[in-house]
């Protein structure tokens, strides 16, 4: 479980073994958790978090998509 970033209390992954996916991020801080598909970015599923915070994460995510975008291919290997 690859972390990509850790930003304002937030820590942003993807599994391992999710590669068959189309690329995603997960967020999680505490017992909240939410995952984004990239490529656009669209919220695909939370838990915990209020309105408000999923904003803020969508940002955070829109402003690192790049970055997201690249770790997950050079995890899994593709070009």
């Amino acid at each position: 479980m690859p972390t990509v970033l850790r930003v304002k209390g937030y820590r942003f992954f993807f599994f391992s073994r999710e590669g068959t996916e189309s690329p995603y991020i997960h967020v999680e801080s505490g017992d909240d958790y939410a995952k984004f598909w990239l490529q656009p970015v669209e919220l695909a599923r939370s838990v915990g978090y209020n309105s408000s915070e999923l904003t803020r994460l969508r940002r955070l995510v829109e402003l690192h998509e790049d970055l997201f975008v690249e770790k997950w291919h050079e995890h899994f290997g593709q070009a």
